[in-house]
């Protein structure tokens, strides 16, 4: 018992040391990334575009148009984060279903996005990678077949690559592109469609941008 109780008080005498140290640093790692926290930009941003699935999900689905919303912050200079939803019409392209059925994408995401500012700080060309995860339904007509899958889960990892410029005097105002290339996984919803297994493809879109920081 004394030997755990002098344990207990080295590791609190430790730790008491410890903390000032972590805490200078944290404020180094802050400044080497210049990060200015009364500085960082938050904002919002609506997007528009087309897209479509490639291989075996290309082959049974067509170009459909998105919509989305993503809040997004800037804590450095290059470097900042997004959080998007994103809605998706795909039109399913099979002679065994009547027209206007169609398999519908909503996707939550989160990404990092990194580039740097040109032209006056107005330009950002950016690169950005992150993680997602889709919910796929198929509309009514195609799921009564039972060809095409309702309630399937797909995990995505979104690979981006587009460029924004800013507006205005405070340059808060923007608008810009994108093209996203999603690797996706999990994809089970045309299976039964294809007849060949397991069904592979990822998903290519492209859209524009308009939003505003502040």
């Amino acid at each position: 018992m004394k030997i755990r109780s002098w344990m207990g008080c080295l590791s609190v005498v430790a730790l008491g040391a410890a903390g000032p140290a972590l805490a200078i640093e944290a404020t180094r790692v802050g400044e080497a990334l210049d990060f200015e926290e009364e500085r960082m930009q938050v904002g919002l941003d609506v997007q528009a575009g087309l897209g479509s699935f490639t291989g075996d999900l290309g082959d049974r689905t067509g170009v459909g148009p998105l919509l989305g919303i993503a809040a997004g912050a800037q804590p450095w200079r290059f470097l900042g984060i997004e959080l998007g939803y994103e809605g998706q019409r795909l039109p399913i392209e099979d002679p065994r279903i009547q027209d206007g059925e169609a398999m519908w994408r909503h996707n939550a995401s989160l990404m990092a996005k990194a580039g740097p500012l040109l032209i006056e700080d107005r330009l950002r060309p950016f690169v950005g990678a992150g993680f997602g995860l889709s919910y796929l339904n198929a509309s009514d007509g195609a799921s009564a077949t039972g060809l095409y899958a309702n309630n399937d889960f797909t995990r995505e990892v979104p690979l981006a690559a587009g460029v924004d410029y800013r507006f205005g005097a405070q340059k808060n105002i923007f608008a810009g592109a994108r093209a996203t290339y999603r690797l996706v996984y999990g994809e089970e919803f045309v299976d039964a469609a294809t007849g060949v297994g397991q069904a592979e493809g990822n998903l290519l879109n492209f859209s524009a941008t308009v939003g505003g920081r502040f």
